[in-house]
């Protein structure tokens, strides 16, 4: 089910592959190992995390789209404790509960973002990026296949262009798919 009402709609979520732009790759390393977690930052509303838009929160996760998509309705979803490792860090019932969230809220992407095959992934590293979140990736229609996989998740082949006024009309619409 989708949640575009016309074709209007369709500029900010085409199917179509949509072109990338280079990606800063050195500056983005740079900040992720020397910076303040990003995910503590979103969670504390610190200045300077517009683009990733909340589109859920509970008592233990939030989920938030990511800052440099490298497709549309690229989404990620963490657990609001800082922990860092996906299997050791979290008891059974923990991370039943965060796939659970997780799964609901790429059945969000799904209805809201035109997608040929939805990605889930554990990302992070402890040298950068250390908070434990999952990445929620939907493919779009008539990638190339040679494009796909690893391919479409690395910023370094480029990220889709975004702004903060297209990370606020996504948004609004996996929030009302959220709320169904």
């Amino acid at each position: 089910m989708s949640l575009c009402s016309s074709d209007e709609d369709l500029p900010v979520l085409a199917p179509e592959v949509e072109r990338k732009e280079a990606f800063d790759l050195a500056g983005y390393v740079q900040r992720a190992k020397s910076g303040p977690c990003f995910i503590c930052a979103i969670l504390a509303g610190a200045p300077g995390y517009d683009s990733e838009q909340i589109l859920f929160e509970d008592e233990h996760h939030i989920a938030f789209l990511d800052r440099y998509p490298t497709m549309p309705g690229k989404v990620l979803v963490a657990p609001k404790a800082h922990v860092e490792h996906v299997v050791r860090d979290l008891k059974e019932e923990a991370y039943l509960q965060l796939m659970r969230t997780v799964r609901r809220i790429a059945l969000a992407v799904e209805a809201v973002v035109p997608s040929e095959r939805t990605y889930l992934l554990s990302l992070g590293s402890q040298q950068g990026n250390s908070h434990l979140h999952w990445h929620i990736a939907p493919l779009p229609p008539g990638t190339p296949y040679a494009e796909q996989q690893y391919h479409a998740l690395m910023t370094e082949n480029g990220v889709i262009p975004w702004s903060a006024q297209r990370a606020f009309d996504l948004a609004e619409r996996l929030r009302a798919a959220l709320a169904e």
